[in-house]
């Protein structure tokens, strides 16, 4: 019973990874739109999508720091 509640909640903190995706991929989504609309600020758009695209890697690595948390201990 133990195990099988370890690996649903593993699983379900593992969903947090889904948000990290979408949002990565909306951040260069929006660079790309960016630089299409104004290449002149490509340097300074880039940095700060690099910004958010650390941030968001940030919080995917939180959830799987946890679902690890929570199958090994």
């Amino acid at each position: 019973m133990l195990a099988a509640a370890k690996y649903l909640g593993a699983g379900l903190a593992c969903s947090g990874l889904i948000g990290a995706g979408a949002g990565i991929g909306l951040i260069f989504s929006a660079l790309i739109a960016s630089t299409a609309r104004n290449p002149q600020i490509k340097g300074q758009l880039f940095s700060y999508a690099i910004l958010g695209f650390a941030l968001a890697e940030a919080t995917g690595l939180f959830s799987l720091m946890i679902c690890f948390l929570l199958l090994y201990s």
